[in-house]
């Protein structure tokens, strides 16, 4: 007996020890009752791929098994259709040797409707956020030992601030009683890069969130009780690249895990050219298309190889993924011209067949209208394109904003690249489903672009949010957040949002230190997105507006027995507005309410406008 216990110590402590080689389980559980039932499993450890895997189970099939030239992975395809929930074991075996091994995987129950989750829609106004610089809950997560880059310095735009992830959920009320309902804040997964890792895009784990940021429980619970709150999570995603200190880059999965793979491995690297037009140019040569979607982002950004159907898989699982563990109300596509496009509209399709009812907005940054309509559900284009893609961001609608607040009255320039502008909606397979904002990461704060004009300034965020879009706002931006000192500068551009952090002497959350202007337009967007929330109008309306005339431009939103009416003036000098021209609205002998001031009067022949600036008026016919 003590023999045969004395084997079983020692098998146990070989079992032990190899199934410590397994390094990576990806994606690391599934669900039963999914549409995706046929779960593509990557096993990653040493010599992984010498070892004949299977499963012993009635109810669940191992499919097949995939090998690449590498032989620390191997990919298994598992039906788990007739699944039920709990633990099953995929065994490990090599014939002539006693350390075969087994893992364990889960299959996870689903959140009750799941697959009915309803994304983001024009009913809401979305709050962007870049956690390193919007609030510090745990300064002791700040450092954390082993990864790469290791200080904190505030004082430094493009080094870590020490946001994280509980900062956001610490906050949830401030974000509700401003009006908004949906989060988008920008990837909080490892980024275990040497410098510039706060702002999250050069991502080294795909299933991991960056422990500077928190732990996958507290990114859990910020998905919670946002939900609780009515708001919903919107995940930043990149497809398109990950970062150079990625865990693949050590040991790449095959030959053509990357594009232009062997030129980096050669010290050559292939940086794209960022022609995004070859994506829907009849003209395009294979040379300026391959360079485009197969060039690195920038050096640090290995461009991920969506060709091959291993890491298409692992993308669109990886999506899913996140979907379910995070409840998820909608995603964010960075950079979404750059991949394949096949590809993206395989992407978007597999979710979308999950989740018939979600959203997913891409981001193509154009200021042309046809292009960023390309990919959009629905676009009927030339080449027969389908995208699959619901929503993509409105960078045309929101230059022609600030050109038309920044421009002197004419024929062609000032309000009428307003007018003009939304005029374009034609082109739109389904207007109401882009984002429109005034500025976003990547750009510079709408006050700083409307050169620091308060009034044109609550003149564009107060019509986009009429408008029949989606709207974001860039946090901050409701207590003119700037970057005049550097415009354009990526690091100022994402600076602290006061009160974020333990001594800050402005707190924004509470009001304390903060400017009289600061206040009013803090008051002015917490009125405007509140009546916003509730109105039926901007969020499904009719819309009609009229030419700007004499330096006004009118724009009316209407539903049932709702009117919402936008003024926009830019005469400095008292004006009186001829009412009877909006004749065909019906307004005539309605009281109608200003939601800023709350004062009421009788619509009839004419409206004095005292100065320049915004009018928004709500009616109930």
């Amino acid at each position: 007996m003590k023999i045969n216990y004395l084997l079983l110590l020692l098998l146990s402590v070989s079992l032990t020890s190899y199934a410590q080689k397994v390094k990576k389980i990806e994606p690391p559980n599934w669900w039963v009752g999914m549409n995706h039932n046929q779960v593509e499993i990557l096993v990653y450890g040493h010599e992984i791929a010498t070892f004949t895997p299977s499963i012993n189970n009635e109810f669940i099939k191992l499919k097949e098994i995939k090998k690449t030239d590498n032989k620390n992975y191997v990919f298994l395809t598992v039906d788990v259709s007739k699944a039920p929930v709990g633990l099953f074991k995929i065994d490990f075996k090599k014939k002539g040797r006693r350390n075969n091994f087994s893992v364990d995987y889960e299959l996870k129950e689903r959140e009750k409707d799941s697959k009915l989750r309803k994304g983001f829609d024009s009913s809401d106004a979305i709050y962007l956020i870049t956690p390193d610089r919007f609030a510090n809950a745990d300064p002791s997560n700040d450092i954390v030992k082993g990864m790469r880059e290791t200080k904190i310095n505030r004082k430094h735009d493009y080094a870590r601030h020490g946001g994280d992830i509980k900062g956001i959920t610490n906050h949830l009320d401030y974000i509700s009683d401003m009006g908004f309902t949906a989060i988008w804040s920008t990837p909080v997964l490892e980024n275990d890069m040497k410098e510039s890792s706060y702002h999250g895009y050069a991502i080294t784990d795909l299933y991991q969130p960056d422990p500077r940021f928190g732990t996958m429980e507290e990114y859990i619970e910020l998905a919670a009780k946002a939900k609780e709150k009515g708001i919903k999570m919107v995940m930043d995603q990149v497809a398109n690249h990950i970062g150079i200190e990625h865990w693949w880059m050590e040991d790449l999965p095959s030959k053509e895990w990357i594009n232009y793979q062997e030129e980096f491995l050669k010290g050559n690297l292939r940086v794209t050219n960022h022609r995004r037009t070859v994506n829907q140019d009849s003209y395009a040569s294979k040379k300026d298309s391959d360079l485009m979607n197969e060039g690195w982002f920038v050096d640090a950004m290995p461009d991920l190889n969506q060709k091959n159907p291993l890491v298409a898989n692992y993308l669109i699982q990886n999506s899913i993924w996140w979907v379910e563990t995070l409840d998820l109300g909608g995603i964010r596509q960075d950079t979404y011209p750059y991949p394949d496009k096949d590809f993206m509209s395989n992407w978007a399709g597999a979710i979308m067949d999950e989740y018939p009812n979600f959203s997913i907005v891409g981001e193509e940054w154009s200021l042309n209208p046809l292009l960023v309509g390309y990919w959009q559900k629905g676009q009927n284009n030339k080449d027969g394109y389908k995208s699959n893609l619901t929503s993509t961001m409105d960078f045309p609608m929101q230059q022609n904003i600030v050109d038309a607040l920044n421009e002197d009255e004419s024929w062609d320039k000032g309000l009428v690249k307003m007018y003009e502008g939304l005029a374009n909606d034609f082109s739109y397979a389904n207007p109401s489903k882009i984002m429109i904002f005034p500025d976003n990461h990547d750009m510079s704060r709408i006050f700083t672009q409307l050169n620091e004009d308060i009034v044109n300034t609550k003149m564009a965020l107060g019509y986009l949010l009429a408008l029949p879009r989606i709207s974001q706002i860039y946090y901050g931006t409701e207590i003119l957040m700037n970057d005049s000192a550097k415009p354009d500068d990526h690091g100022l551009i994402r600076t602290d949002f006061p009160g974020g952090w333990k001594g800050d002497k402005v707190n924004a959350f509470t009001g304390k230190g903060l400017t009289k202007d600061q206040i009013e337009m803090q008051s002015f967007m917490k009125k405007v997105l509140n009546y916003r929330k509730n109105s039926k109008a901007i969020h499904s309306g009719k819309t009609i507006h009229f030419a700007p005339d004499n330096g006004v431009y009118v724009l009316f939103r209407l539903l049932e027995n709702e009117v919402v009416t936008v003024i926009l003036n830019k005469n400095e000098k008292s004006i009186y507005l001829d009412l009877t021209r909006f004749e065909e609205i019906g307004l005539q002998g309605k009281t109608v309410k200003n939601i800023i001031s709350e004062n009421e009067f009788i619509w009839s022949k004419s409206l004095k406008l005292n100065s320049k600036g915004i009018t928004i008026l709500t009616t109930k016919l």
